[in-house]
C-alpha cells in the first residue's frame, strides 16, 4: 500500500474494464508501446554499450587535472542522454574536486531521460536541444566561475564524509528491499531481452505505415491489444519495483546495484520512460472523452505564457514531469521554443543528490539555470514563433 508507483496500473485496469474507457485506453497503451518504448530500448541499450564502461572516478580524476576545461567537459556530459553524467559531476562537486560553474553547466545542458524519447521520436530536434544546451550551459557556467564560484562553507573532508553517508543509507536501504528489488529487476531483463527485437520490428513497420498485422496474419484489433498487453506488463513491473512512497521514487530512474549490466539498465529506464508516456498520452485522451477539454488547443491557446510553465516544470526534480512535457511536445500541444526552455531549466535527478548534500548550492544552479532557460526559450519564441 506504501507504493504510489501501483497507482498507475491499478488505474489502467480500471479503465481497461470500463467500457466507456476501454477503446481509448488500449489504443493509448498500444502507441505508447510500439510508437515509444521499442524505440527508447534500442537507444537505450546502444547507448549504454557505449558508455557504462566510463568510470565516473576517471572522469572525476581527468576535471581535477585539467580545470581548463571542466566546464566544457561538464555541460558535454549534461547534454549526454539519461542522468549519469549529471550526477557524476554533482557529486564530484561535493568532494571539492569540480567548480560550481560546472555543477552550474552540467544542470544548464542535462535533459535527462527526457532526451531518449526525443532523440527516438524526432531525433533532428533531439540532438538540436542538446547542441544547444550543451553550448548555453558552458557559457553559464564560465560566466558563473566569473562572478560567483559557490563553495559551500564545510570543507571537503566533511563533504566527502556526507556523500559517504549518503552512500550508506542508500546502501542500507537498497539491502533491506534487495531480495524482491533483484527478482523484479531480472524478471524486467528478460521480458525486454524477449519481447524487444520483434517489438522493434513491428514498430519500424508502424512507422512506414506498413500493413504489419496482415504480414503476422492477424487483425489489426488484435496487433493493438498485443501492443497495450505489453505496455501493461512493462509499466506493472515498473510500479514493483518501487520500494518506497516517496516523490523521488515516483520521478527519477531507478538505480541497480554496480556494476550496472545495459540490460538491466535499459529495461528499467525504458519501464520509467514508457510509464511517464502513459501518463502523458492517457492525459490528452481522457481529458478529451471525460471532460471534452483539447489539452493541446488549450496550451496553444496560452501563447507566451506556455513557455514560462514549460520552465516552472523544468524546476522540478527528476526525469518524469519533463518526460512529461516532452509528450506533450512530440503531439504539438506545446511549441518547441517550451521544449528548448524546458530542457535548460531540467536538472534532471542530478538535482536529488544536489539537495542532499548541498542544499544551498542546488538552490543557486537552480537559479543561475532559470536565466539562460528563460533567455532561450523566449528568444526563440518572439524571434520565430511569435
Amino acid at each position: 500500500m506504501l507504493n504510489k508507483r501501483l497507482f498507475l496500473p491499478a488505474f489502467v485496469v480500471v479503465l481497461l474494464v470500463y467500457s466507456f474507457t476501454q477503446e481509448a485506453t488500449i489504443a493509448v497503451l498500444s502507441d505508447a508501446y510500439f510508437q515509444v518504448a521499442a524505440f527508447v530500448y534500442a537507444s537505450l541499450s546502444i547507448y549504454y554499450i557505449a558508455t557504462l564502461k566510463v568510470s565516473a572516478e576517471a572522469i572525476g580524476d581527468f576535471m581535477r587535472k585539467h580545470p581548463f576545461y571542466e566546464v566544457g567537459l561538464a555541460s558535454f556530459l549534461g547534454a549526454l542522454p539519461g542522468c549519469g553524467g549529471a550526477i557524476i559531476v554533482v557529486t564530484q562537486y561535493t568532494r571539492g574536486v569540480t567548480s560550481f560553474g560546472a555543477v552550474v553547466a552540467v544542470l544548464t545542458s542535462t535533459m535527462g531521460d527526457a532526451a531518449f524519447l526525443l532523440l527516438a521520436q524526432a531525433p533532428f530536434d533531439g540532438l538540436t536541444v542538446m547542441g544547444v544546451g550543451m553550448v548555453v550551459g558552458t557559457l553559464t557556467g564560465v560566466i558563473v566561475n566569473r562572478f560567483h564560484n559557490y563553495q559551500p562553507p564545510s570543507s571537503t573532508n566533511a563533504l566527502a564524509s556526507a556523500s559517504d553517508n549518503e552512500r550508506r543509507n542508500t546502501d542500507d536501504s537498497d539491502q533491506t528491499q534487495s531480495t524482491a528489488s533483484s527478482s523484479i529487476d531480472k524478471l524486467s531483463t528478460y521480458f525486454w531481452l524477449i519481447v524487444a527485437l520483434p517489438s522493434l520490428g513491428i514498430a519500424l513497420g508502424l512507422s512506414f505505415q506498413s500493413p504489419v498485422h496482415e504480414y503476422l496474419g492477424i487483425t489489426e484489433p488484435t496487433l493493438q491489444l498485443i501492443g497495450a498487453v505489453l505496455c501493461l506488463s512493462a509499466i506493472t513491473l515498473w510500479s514493483l519495483n518501487g520500494g518506497s512512497a516517496g516523490y523521488a521514487s515516483l520521478t527519477k530512474e531507478d538505480a541497480i546495484t554496480p556494476p550496472p549490466r545495459w540490460q538491466s539498465k535499459a529495461a528499467l529506464d525504458t519501464q520509467f520512460v514508457l510509464a511517464w508516456v502513459v501518463v502523458a498520452f492517457l492525459l490528452f485522451e481522457l481529458s478529451i472523452l471525460w471532460f471534452g477539454l483539447d489539452i493541446g488547443a488549450t496550451l496553444t491557446s496560452m501563447g507566451a505564457s506556455v513557455v514560462g510553465l514549460a520552465i516552472l516544470v523544468g524546476f522540478l526534480p527528476g526525469c518524469g514531469p519533463q518526460i512529461l512535457v516532452t509528450s506533450l511536445y512530440l503531439n504539438g500541444a506545446v511549441p518547441f521554443s517550451a521544449q528548448l526552455g524546458n530542457a535548460i531549466s531540467n536538472d534532471g535527478d542530478a538535482l536529488f543528490p544536489a539537495i542532499a548534500l548541498s542544499p544551498k548550492a542546488a538552490i543557486l544552479a537552480t537559479v543561475y539555470s532559470a536565466v539562460p532557460a528563460i533567455a532561450v526559450g523566449y528568444g526563440y519564441y518572439f524571434l520565430f514563433e511569435r
